[in-house]
């Protein structure tokens, strides 16, 4: 368990840092914003961390003491609250456009919706795996609502090679009927993503698979990541899956129920 913990920590740090390389003028900007979110991950696992961190800090002691201090100041709540914190209204509101209409993301369901979902995701997620059949049930029996998915590639490079797919499917795919059942196929498959199984699941729908190659390499790529973690670390989402709801950020794979209980609350508070 510890050995497989270490590993993904390594992956997560690796895997961000991979995510920008190509840009070396936004890199400091990019690789800051991926270090808030492995931060936050490692203080949102206290249970997760123990002789693991102790272990990898007297390895590497110039790090030690920025990220314990981040540990004690960012322990997150226990019970109820720990799934919806504080009102985030304004980080919301002040980043509305890039959240709810961006060119780089996804939209499902009625693009005119009374009320929009946001879910950041990772495909390699074993909670993002048990919550798609949640987001594939509001889907199908809620016309007034609008999804939208952001790429959170966060679990290593197989997430990272599996996200570059993705948007390379949406890129092909703008009416997003092939997306959703590359989406439903690639994380409704069992264990870690990667861009073998990704390249696997786009073939299945009839892609383009010379296109999708290039695409894969463009520039696309790097600005839908970028702005992806820059939004989850402006409204405090530190892992997968996270929800953004009318004024409240969900954490976790909280369940159908949940949901449709924050999607009742922000249609009631839109009509106030």
């Amino acid at each position: 368990m510890r050995r497989k913990f270490a590993n993904r920590l390594a992956a997560v740090i690796a895997g961000g840092l991979i995510m920008f390389a190509p840009h070396p003028a936004s890199a400091q900007d990019a690789n800051e914003e991926i270090g808030k979110i492995i931060k936050e991950y490692l203080a949102s696992h206290p249970d997760e961390i123990g002789e693991i961190a102790k272990s990898y800090f007297l390895k590497h002691p110039e790090a030690i003491a920025q990220v314990l201090a981040e540990i004690l100041k960012r322990r997150p709540p226990t019970g109820a609250a720990a799934n919806v914190l504080a009102d985030h209204g304004p980080a919301i509101a002040s980043n509305a456009a890039a959240l709810f209409s961006s060119p780089h993301q996804v939209t499902l369901g009625n693009p005119d919706g009374d009320v929009t979902l946001v879910e950041f995701f990772d495909y390699s997620c074993g909670f993002c795996k048990r919550a798609l059949p949640d987001l594939l049930t509001l889907l199908k029996d809620d016309p007034k609502l609008k999804v939208v998915l952001k790429e959170l590639p966060i679990l290593g490079p197989g997430s990272l090679d599996a996200a570059r797919v993705a948007v390379a499917v949406r890129m092909q795919d703008a009416g997003g009927e092939k997306y959703v059942a590359f989406h439903q196929a690639l994380l409704g498959s069992p264990g870690q993503a990667g861009k073998e199984k990704a390249l696997a699941a786009a073939r299945d729908q009839g892609l383009d698979m010379a296109r999708l190659e290039q695409d894969m390499a463009s520039d696309e790529i790097v600005a839908t990541f970028k702005e992806d973690v820059q939004l989850a670390s402006a409204i405090g989402i530190t892992g997968t899956p996270g929800y953004v709801i009318g004024k409240q950020v969900v954490y976790g794979a909280v369940g159908i129920a949940e949901l449709k209980r924050q999607i009742t609350a922000a249609r009631s508070a839109a009509t106030r």
